[in-house]
């Protein structure tokens, strides 16, 4: 039996203040020890049809609401071009039952890699208890955010970290479909390794795909053992039209 349970994770579409609907409810049943397999081999994992077009749709609508505590204009911080929005709590239903559900089983992938690496740090099962945590150190703001690309605008290398609390995994979810609504603009990683050059990685993603990635860093198995390397994202230069974005990331901001 795997050490990962099967979640199925529940897809609607978002309307603020709904409850779940039963008739809309899409469950997609994720293969994570073969997911574990690509992050400890690649260092990221496309989770295929991870939410439904509709709900891209009804996402990328949220983006001119006023469900956001913050608006950044990354030029104006040298992080690119373009602009991304984090959520205030509470957070879109969908936003939010998406970061409970993919948690669980990435914890426990998160704690195999400190174990590997010889981090201290464990991560509690749930979801809660962890923000119970982040919160404690206080890191109470809400670091889930949509991103908005336009022709010319990329998104520079960086990590995610926004204080001492860091979960090692985080997603990213599509919400523009590639060829249709926008060209360029491609997912990129970089991993960083030890007296080695950056070794780089274009994810080829789909309208409702999603990737799960490190946000630092993680564990190689070489030939003396573990070693670890430094991981960065970015997106590549929008050529046309227009691309929205979903980051899911599961420790909060100080």
């Amino acid at each position: 039996m795997s050490e990962y349970p099967a979640y199925g994770l529940i897809d609607e579409a978002v309307e603020a203040g709904d409850p779940p609907q039963p008739a809309r409810e899409r469950k997609a049943l994720i293969d994570w020890t073969y997911l574990a397999g690509e992050l400890d081999r690649f260092g990221c994992a496309v989770l295929p049809g991870l939410v439904s077009h509709e709900t891209c749709r009804d996402l990328v609508g949220l983006y001119e609401g006023g469900r956001f505590r913050s608006h950044i204009h990354m030029a104006r911080h040298g992080f690119g071009q373009g602009e991304y929005k984090y959520f205030a709590y509470p957070l879109p239903d969908v936003v939010s039952r998406l970061r409970e559900a993919l948690y669980p089983p990435l914890a426990v992938i998160a704690n195999r890699w400190n174990e590997r690496m010889d981090v201290a740090a464990r991560y509690p099962e749930r979801h809660a208890e962890y923000l119970a945590q982040c919160h404690a150190a206080g890191q109470a703001r809400p670091t889930p955010l949509l991103l908005k690309y336009e022709v010319g605008d990329y998104n520079c290398l960086h990590q995610d970290l926004y204080g001492e609390m860091v979960f090692p995994l985080q997603v990213a979810v599509l919400l523009s479909q590639p060829e249709e609504e926008f060209t360029g603009g491609e997912f990129v990683l970089t991993e960083q390794r030890p007296r080695m050059q950056s070794r780089p990685q274009v994810v080829p993603l789909q309208k409702g795909d999603a990737v799960v990635f490190a946000v630092h860093n993680r564990p190689v198995q070489g030939a003396r053992g573990d070693y670890r390397v430094n991981m960065r994202h970015g997106v590549s230069r929008l050529r046309s039209g227009r691309r929205f974005a979903m980051g899911v990331i599961f420790h909060d901001a100080g």
